[in-house]
């Protein structure tokens, strides 16, 4: 590039799923940022790179105008592919039961198929049972699992032998399709899965902007804390995780941004298909799909020198040390964790010890007695509450 220096200190690279593809560069210490483009940019080019691409307190010191239609045509874009990436891996019998129902596919959460069992959604939270309303509700037959099978597999169940072992395969979007049926078990392990009986279609959904209201109480002074998101099942924890790393990796308002090494077991923070992130999560991220947490957390502090490692539904043993090993090295920390509260996280042994020696400087808990997402309360270290029910404002992820 004209008029940059060659004598890096580091070079990284990030390839988006989204219009546009920026890259940066360490130069003698300072991050600069540029379009690939197949065209020297002009000027005026250069003066208009989009918030989502740039830190935004960057963009407001240089003078640079922000394009805000970038992150939300590309919602819109998402919003229309969902409805596409669902459907043709459903079978055509239900494919047209769904196209009847005129559905909004941002307010669909699951879709579950059970052989010779009515056809179930969750849908704005509630269960429907489709059809029922014209009198005789559709039932899933062996030739619709069958079908939609061989739609997720492209045809080839053996080439996602690895995936099926683990109860579900990702497909585009980064929507999850689980299945059970009969395990087939070699020297005490799961090997695959066959019979299947039962699919269950998890909507990957993605809320921009739902962390916003979490920021002021994780941040001190410009710095992040270590931060535990605490939640029952199917609450919005990896919704808000998602947008928190987002936020953090692009920069925002209260941080300016930071490298970002998410640990994805299970493909569900950033959706990966084909190992590109189907979700948005900042520019500055680095995702290591599929991995055991605690190994994938060891190898990104060894290769990629993250400022701040995200995780997902932190369990055994040897995720906690993991945890702990990468805040010694200091990495800041995002996870997220089971439970319905502080109180009760406190009586599993593993998390008391974590709570009683304050590794986790917030803890966010979330709870949907009323919908998904609401924030029942952020505490600090000692337990105190920094942001409570009583007088929250309308957060929701």
């Amino acid at each position: 590039l004209p008029g940059v220096s060659h004598k890096f200190c580091n070079v990284s690279l990030w390839a988006t799923a989204i219009c546009g593809t920026p890259f940066f560069m360490f130069t003698e210490g300072t991050e600069a940022g540029c379009h690939a483009s197949a065209e020297a940019p002009s000027v005026d080019a250069e003066k208009r790179i989009c918030v989502y691409c740039s830190d935004d307190r960057k963009l407001q010191k240089q003078g640079i105008n922000r394009l805000p239609l970038h992150i939300h045509g590309c919602k819109e874009v998402d919003k229309g592919m969902k409805e596409d990436r669902i459907l043709k891996v459903l079978p055509g019998n239900i494919r047209g039961i769904l196209r009847r129902e005129e559905l909004e596919y941002g307010y669909l959460q699951e879709i579950k198929l059970r052989a010779e069992k009515p056809l179930l959604l969750t849908y704005r939270g509630s269960e429907l049972i489709l059809g029922r309303q014209r009198g005789q509700p559709y039932y899933v037959t062996k030739d619709d699992i069958r079908e939609m099978l061989e739609y997720i597999s492209n045809y080839s169940l053996y080439a996602y032998e690895e995936e099926m072992k683990q109860g579900f395969i990702t497909i585009e979007g980064g929507h999850r399709i689980g299945m059970t049926g009969q395990a087939i078990v070699e020297n005490g392990k799961v090997k695959n899965l066959k019979y299947i009986s039962s699919v269950n279609v998890r909507m990957s959904h993605e809320i921009l902007g739902c962390a916003d209201v979490v920021f002021p109480y994780i941040t001190r002074e410009e710095s992040l804390c270590h931060t535990l998101i605490v939640s029952p099942p199917g609450c919005g924890k990896t919704t808000l995780l998602r947008d928190m790393i987002r936020q953090i990796s692009t920069g925002n308002q209260y941080l300016k941004g930071r490298s970002v090494g998410v640990v994805d077991e299970r493909s569900e923070i950033g959706g990966c298909y084909m190992g590109v992130a189907q979700n948005h999560l900042g520019i500055r991220t680095d995702v290591l799909d599929g991995c055991p947490k605690a190994e994938g957390m060891m190898m990104l502090i060894r290769s990629m020198r993250p400022e701040v490692i995200a995780v997902d539904e932190i369990g055994t043993a040897e995720d906690v040390h993991a945890v702990e090993y990468a805040m010694h090295c200091g990495c800041k920390m995002l996870a997220t964790v089971h439970s319905r509260s502080v109180e009760e996280l406190k009586k599993r042994p593993l998390f008391g010890q974590m709570i009683i020696e304050r590794r986790f400087e917030r803890y966010i808990v979330l709870g949907c007695e009323k919908e998904a997402g609401r924030i029942a309360g952020i505490y600090d270290e000692g337990g105190s509450p920094v942001y409570p029910a009583e007088k929250q404002a309308p957060g929701k992820c």
